[in-house]
């Protein structure tokens, strides 16, 4: 799908507090057609979501960050606070081992470092899910 107007372009906010993998990542993204926000750590992620004008389809975030919550805690934020937006967590399985017991439902769904071609269908798959369920409307 290549988005064609401002208002059909799905908007993905990158959380990673390492640049490089962040830039990268959001960067083949923005190739593929959406457009990307790129936050450093989970408080700037917040920010960007606590927009009420801000439309947000995908949130992907490492699991663990060095400032700020973590990204299971941010999964649980947005939850509670934009239920809309769909969150992908990406980190190592051994800090999934220990974090995951917090979610048992949704875990980590992506190995670091991120494989762009596998992130790109996570989200299709995520938002054609989401347009054939009716939320979009």
């Amino acid at each position: 799908m290549t988005p064609t107007t401002p208002d059909t372009v799905e908007t993905i906010i990158v959380v990673d507090d390492e640049v490089l993998v962040r830039s990268a990542i959001a960067e083949y993204l923005r190739s593929c057609g959406y457009r990307v926000l790129e936050a450093a750590h989970s408080e700037e992620a917040k920010a960007l979501l606590s927009d009420d004008g801000a439309r947000v389809d995908i949130v992907l975030s490492a699991v663990s960050m060095r400032e700020g919550i973590d990204g299971f805690a941010l999964q649980r934020w947005i939850r509670e606070n934009r239920p809309e937006v769909r969150v992908i967590l990406a980190g190592t399985p051994t800090r999934t081992a220990n974090v995951a017991a917090d979610l048992c439902d949704s875990g980590p769904m992506l190995a670091r470092p991120y494989d762009p071609q596998i992130v790109l269908d996570r989200i299709k798959r995520m938002l054609a899910a989401r347009r054939s369920s009716g939320e979009d409307e």
